[in-house]
């Protein structure tokens, strides 16, 4: 059953397919389609996950011993597929086996890059069709995109004129994750409610000369003195902390999360997908790995805690002196090999 994006929570809500494919090369469409299959699954009672990230030189025997075995415990799970470029033939033949005989106590989602016509007529998509859902995304354009910013502002609780989400579509040319942090911006500077044009205007003019994903970037290549300029053209911008503090914030939750996905066992890649990092971030997080251990990360949230108190005024400070002891903190180099935490 062929679905467009739109359509995919109308029929999750009606029952569970046995395998969800998901392609397209729009990075936040396709995440969030895969996350809304896998909270289906959770709430329909898929309590467990195995994440199988195809890679060159993957195992597909993975897959079909996850298809032809039982959980131990006898609970349901999500078979979670990513696929890094479109099936080659190993890929067709085990998305093909799968379909033909999937597995009865579990939900199979695939997420890959854009299929064309060719890959459409194939056996394996076909079969796949068949008995399983097919969603494409593509990137938004036009009315599409104005009317996904509409609804991604009212998510936020945020109301806005069409004149000031033209100005936002302007801005994000299209880039939805780029919309979706401007977005994000725009609730923590003003909250819920009606925003202005100008408002508008003043939190997402082109960033000037930096940004504060520039600065997180920096700050995760341990590049402290770039960070440090970085943070001093923010200030003189008049970028509000309270976003400034947000984006090191989620860097240093990032970073915590993956280290605790190798300490259960999965390989950095692996948790890196699993943590949805996609291809052009990997390189920052794997160098703040490497730099990094639990503690100095520990450090980080606990300085940005505090900064956190000092913006909302529960405690005295400055809050751009703590701004620069968070990116001192996850930008810091390793005291030596030893502490890092890919050594």
């Amino acid at each position: 059953m062929k679905l467009s994006a739109d359509q995919l929570g109308e029929q999750l809500k009606k029952r569970l397919a046995p395998v969800y494919f998901l392609s397209g090369d729009e990075p936040l469409q396709l995440s969030e389609a895969a996350d809304a299959v896998r909270h289906a699954a959770r709430a329909a009672g898929y309590g467990s996950r195995e994440l199988f990230y195809a890679d060159p030189g993957f195992e597909w025997s993975r897959l079909h011993e996850a298809t032809d075995s039982f959980s131990l415990f006898g609970e349901k799970r999500i078979l979670d597929l990513r696929l890094p470029a479109k099936p080659d033939k190993a890929a067709a033949e085990a998305l093909l086996r799968y379909a033909e005989r999937p597995a009865e106590d579990a939900v199979l989602v695939v997420t890959s890059p854009k299929i064309g016509a060719p890959e459409q007529k194939s056996r394996w998509y076909q079969a796949i069709d068949r008995i399983g859902v097919v969603v494409q995304v593509w990137p938004l354009e036009g009315e599409q995109l104005l009317r996904w910013l509409d609804r991604r502002l009212n998510a936020k609780g945020l109301l806005a004129d069409q004149s000031g989400i033209r100005l936002l579509a302007a801005r994000v040319e299209g880039n939805l994750l780029a919309a979706a942090q401007e977005i994000e911006k725009l609730h923590i500077l003003y909250g819920k409610g009606k925003i202005d044009d100008d408002q508008i205007v003043k939190a997402v003019a082109d960033s000037a000369r930096y940004d504060v994903f520039d600065l997180a970037e920096e700050c995760l290549r341990g590049r402290v003195a770039k960070a440090c300029r970085v943070l001093t053209g923010l200030k003189v911008e008049g970028v509000a902390p309270a976003v400034v503090l947000w984006s090191l914030t989620r860097e240093a939750r990032l970073v915590s999360n993956v280290m605790t996905l190798i300490d259960q066992g999965s390989t950095p890649e692996s948790a890196l997908a699993k943590c949805q990092v996609w291809d052009k971030r990997k390189s920052a997080v794997l160098q703040a790995l490497q730099r990094l251990n639990r503690d100095k990360v520990h450090r980080t949230l606990l300085l940005s805690a505090n900064v956190d108190r000092i913006i909302k005024g529960m405690e005295a400070g400055d809050p751009w002196e703590g701004l620069l002891s968070v990116c001192i903190s996850l930008a810091a180099p390793a005291e030596n090999r030893m502490t890092a935490y890919l050594g």
